[in-house]
């Protein structure tokens, strides 16, 4: 499309609302109209009447006391309703509470999105002390057990252009890029990937895949182990034989 043709067909509203919910996308804590305009080099004034509408569809949320603004879950809320993620997580979410209960841990369901992993089912245990990662974080690719499962089994070109935009694969030296490469083969190979957190102190994670190598439909599989005194360590080899079993039951589930 040319420029002249993008110029005609603009909608400058528009353009500023979906400017307005991708910064604050890309920030950590809530931002007042004043911030929002200078993240986005704009004048306050200027996407006022837009802030207030984003508020009114459900879009954005506004602190009573700090008037500051933050994403509400309805852009999730609305991605639930898609197929097959909407499927594949009515088909998990039971076999994962089942999964929690009985180890005592929190596990949950991550997919690829935008080059990160998005959480789209948490299921917890009963345990008075356990591990929470919200439905609809975004965590890492290379850095974290899920991301590494989703990278070892997806098809070259999805895992190439993923690592294209992960910031902590770029710093690499290109002996180190090699040995992280390496690392996802033997991932694939082994079907599971564990360790100690890399976000998280005192965490052990565990992750399998969800799917088949390479599939159209692939998702991650991961409990993270947190020591506590009230609570007894399983371990790691005996959450992946129930992350595997877990799985299977998952996939035949989705027919897959």
């Amino acid at each position: 499309m040319t420029a002249t043709t993008t110029n005609k067909y603009a909608a400058p509203a528009l353009e500023k609302g979906l400017d307005i919910i991708e910064y604050l996308s890309s920030v950590t804590s809530p931002q007042s109209q004043a911030e929002i305009a200078q993240g986005l080099g704009r004048g306050p004034n200027e996407i006022y009447r837009i802030l207030i509408g984003l508020e009114t569809r459900g879009y954005l949320l506004r602190d009573q006391i700090s008037s500051k603004y933050k994403l509400s879950l309805k852009l999730y809320g609305l991605t639930r309703s898609l197929s097959p993620i909407d499927q594949l997580r009515q088909q998990a979410m039971p076999l994962m509470e089942e999964l929690a209960v009985e180890i005592g841990q929190s596990c949950y369901l991550g997919v690829l999105y935008e080059s990160k992993v998005m959480i789209i089912v948490q299921a917890r245990p009963q345990s008075p002390i356990s591990l929470s990662i919200n439905e609809g974080s975004l965590l890492p690719t290379s850095a974290t057990s899920p991301g590494k499962i989703l990278l070892a089994h997806s098809r070259d070109t999805v895992r190439d252009m993923i690592l294209e935009r992960d910031e902590r694969y770029l710093s690499f030296s290109a002996s180190k890029k090699a040995l992280f490469l390496k690392e996802l083969q033997s991932i694939q190979e082994n079907g599971h990937v564990s360790g100690e957190s890399s976000i998280a102190d005192g965490v052990i994670d565990c992750s399998v895949l969800v799917g088949r190598n390479q599939g159209e439909i692939i998702a991650s599989l991961t409990v993270s182990s947190l020591s506590s005194k009230l609570s007894k360590q399983t371990q790691s080899e005996t959450i992946i034989e129930k992350l595997n079993t877990t799985s299977n039951q998952i996939r035949q589930n989705l027919g897959l």
